[in-house]
């Protein structure tokens, strides 16, 4: 279950900063797309101190 919950919370940390440089390149919509990195970066950070606090 550690294993698969780091994994998930990796996946989601580095889509976040993906994110976060789309918002640079595209020419709309870049508030909605930032904040959606800054989301899943705190959705990232959230994953393990919940699931994996034993």
């Amino acid at each position: 279950m550690h294993v698969v919950a780091f994994i998930i919370a990796l996946a989601i940390f580095v889509f976040g900063f993906w994110l976060f440089a789309l918002a640079f390149t595209v020419t709309a919509w870049q508030l909605p797309i930032f904040l959606a990195g800054i989301l899943c970066v705190s959705l990232a950070l959230a994953v393990p101190a919940h699931l994996l606090r034993d």
